[in-house]
């Protein structure tokens, strides 16, 4: 039975630019939806009057014709175009303000706190923008952030989107094969680098990985080396490389020009997780990644001009890519660079309070963490301006919705969102017109025909099943780089259900409240005598115990079968016992099923994860078969695969 958490008030619910958006929807379109789910179902039926009412909702800035085509071949999947007629530049539509408010307020650590306003971010980009093109660079070029997240990455990111050129980012503490992986499929003309960046309170360096990053790139023709831990860094070892600064000394501020460009031109080059094989390099349009984000922040999010939206994220990360969008709604951006845990864990809510942050968004594990080191923010903070925390990167178990509410804060929207690199966006999020139940995504996205598929591709309610969209939307993928006749993308997503995308998660439809659960990745389910398990269902349960601190669960091919085996990271000085073994047993079998039980409990010292906090249940599949895990790159800690190879409890 659902649990009611929390539901807005009816005054909050009316004032949203949801509500109004659907008011609208009836004025222009007669389209008589009472509540969310008429709405949405209008949404996926009518495609071509929702998104011409979202490009005009959201203010939309571009050529576009009266009557003008919606979208193409709206049956194809892959291959449906939208706004075919329309341009458009992605960086005019986020620098559309030219004040003196703040753009962007900027904390790394407690090492450096910076902001820049509308008008000074304009200015720089104007600069950058001159620079770039001195460079070389024009529509189509490449250009490679290897940036920590600050004010720096977002300018340079809309100076390359102004010119028509494709901005790709990874995070500085990737290793230099890890960016190799990724930057050197593209072939970028400049990359545009950190000389180092602060992490728990301790400069990292960050020029002898440059120095070796750049000869395998071949194609780079300038290095822009940015100061964040250091003004004047020694690039004498680091080829074609020059200082911000020295970079910039030519060009004064000016008007900024921007290129308007077809709906379906290339923004940004994200990367999969690269995990089990070199990372597929996803290319997103300016026109898709814009029209999306700016519904999913202005109506989902019901994010307002002047605003202060923050989220956790590194440049690696596509809620970067997501964050960066806020700015489109004339909200303030609210940067943070370094570990989210710094001094004692508070540091982020020391954030919150001091800007006045709006929208709060981190990841699941960071708020599993902050819950089992016993902070209270309740207690200690006001947070009396957050209206919005998201959460996203894993599931969210349903005491971390608990948590929340108990020990953050008891009246806030709690929007836990999931999509991904492969949508740069949501398939389901957060409803400001619409209650939190606990366990639950609120809702599928306006304009994402989300469905649950059985193995024999039926929709289903209420039962478990594949997450599919059955309709295009236009944050689909321009396509994969270097991937002409299009066959590696089409293998990703719509092999398993042709003209359907299939997303790779495991969930569940709640027909009473339109809600979603999510148990997982399905390609990491368990299949224990033949039955599907998630494995968020038993992390769920093993997570509550106060002694285990993370686990990672994976199925073990055996004796012609499949068993379950769970790895537990325990808090310091705890071993994992008899009495303890039993105990998480105990509880997986009295809130699961017997089948959710493990053969194995093995205790490991750590969890491998990618860079953006995901742990890697495929990788240690992989290990502990024997087989060999083909792009340890990805991960921020590769040595832990090691703790899970030739394990002898595994053997009997």
């Amino acid at each position: 039975m659902s649990v009611l958490l929390w539901q807005p008030s009816k005054e909050r619910a009316e004032a949203s630019a949801l509500a109004r958006f659907m008011r609208r929807a009836d004025a222009r379109f007669q389209v008589g939806a009472t509540d969310y789910a008429g709405l949405w179902r209008w949404s996926v039926d009518r495609p071509d009057q929702f998104w011409s009412l979202v490009w005009d909702e959201v203010g939309i800035i571009g050529d576009r014709p009266d009557g003008g085509v919606v979208v193409d071949d709206a049956g194809r999947m892959p291959g449906a175009r939208w706004f075919p007629e329309a341009r458009l530049n992605f960086a005019e539509n986020l620098l559309r303000r030219d004040d003196g408010g703040d753009a962007l307020v900027f904390w790394g650590e407690d090492k450096v706190k910076r902001r820049l306003s509308f008008a000074e971010l304009r200015a720089l980009v104007s600069r950058l923008q001159q620079a770039l093109s001195a460079a070389g660079v024009g529509k189509g070029d490449r250009v490679a952030g290897y940036m920590p997240n600050m004010p720096e990455s977002v300018a340079f990111m809309l100076a390359v989107a102004s010119l028509g050129a494709i901005w790709s980012s990874a995070s500085p503490d990737f290793g230099v094969q890890g960016v190799l992986d990724r930057f050197g499929q593209i072939a970028p003309k400049v990359l545009v680098a950190a000389e180092g960046y602060f992490y728990s309170g301790k400069a990292h360096d960050c020029l002898e990985k440059l120095a070796a990053i750049v000869p395998g790139i071949p194609s780079l023709e300038r290095v822009v080396v940015v100061p964040y831990t250091r003004e004047a860094a020694d690039l004498s070892g680091v080829d074609k490389a020059v200082h911000l600064g020295d970079f910039l000394a030519p060009f004064p501020a000016k008007a900024v020009e921007f290129l308007r460009l077809p709906f379906d031109h290339p923004l940004y080059i994200m990367y999969s997780s690269g995990t089990t094989g070199a990372p597929k390099c996803i290319v997103h349009s300016a026109g898709g990644s814009l029209i999306q984000q700016l519904k999913e922040h202005r109506l989902h999010c019901d994010v307002r001009k002047d605003d202060r939206v923050f989220y956790f994220t590194t440049c690696g990360w596509m809620m970067w890519n997501w964050l960066v969008a806020g700015l489109g709604a004339e909200a303030t951006l609210l940067l943070y660079d370094g570990n989210p845990s710094h001094l004692g864990g508070n540091i982020l809510f020391d954030f919150a309070d001091a800007e006045g942050m709006t929208l709060f968004g981190t990841s699941a594990k960071w708020i599993d963490a902050i819950a089992k080191s016993g902070l209270e923010p309740i207690k200690t903070h006001s947070l009396a301006t957050v209206r919005t925390i998201c959460s996203t990167g894993s599931v969210l178990a349903p005491e971390g919705f608990d948590y929340v509410y108990a020990k953050v804060k008891a009246d806030v929207q709690l929007a836990s969102i999931s999509g991904g690199t492969d949508i740069i966006s949501c398939f389901m999020l957060g409803n400001p017109l619409v209650p939190v139940y606990r366990g639950e995504i609120q809702c599928r996205g306006l304009g994402m025909k989300v469905e649950v598929f059985d193995e024999n591709g039926q929709s289903l309610a209420g039962s478990k099943g594949e997450l599919v969209c059955t309709r295009a939307f236009p944050s689909m993928p321009v396509g994969f780089w270097n991937d002409d006749d299009g066959a590696k993308y089409r293998a990703a997503y719509f092999e398993k259900f042709p003209g359907i995308w299939t997303h790779g998660d495991w969930v569940e439809l709640n027909p009473e409240t339109g809600g979603i659960i999510v148990f997982g990745r399905s390609d990491a389910t368990l299949n224990p005598g033949g039955v599907r398990i998630g494995t968020a269902e038993i992390y769920r349960q093993v997570e509550q115990i106060d002694d285990v601190l993370e686990s990672l669960v994976i199925g073990q091919d055996w004796q012609a079968d499949v068993r379950v085996v769970l790895f537990v990271r325990l808090r310091d000085g705890v071993t994992l016992s008899p009495e303890l073994e039993t105990r998480i047993k105990k509880r997986i079998r009295d809130n699961t099923t017997p089948r959710h039980v493990p053969a194995k409990v093995v205790q490991v010292a750590d969890i491998p994860r990618t860079k953006s906090g995901k742990i890697v249940e495929l990788a240690v599949r992989d290990v502990v078969h024997g087989r060999a895990v083909k792009n340890k790159e990805a991960l921020a800690n590769p040595e832990a695969l090691d703790l899970f190879a030739g394990r002898a409890e595994l053997e009997e």
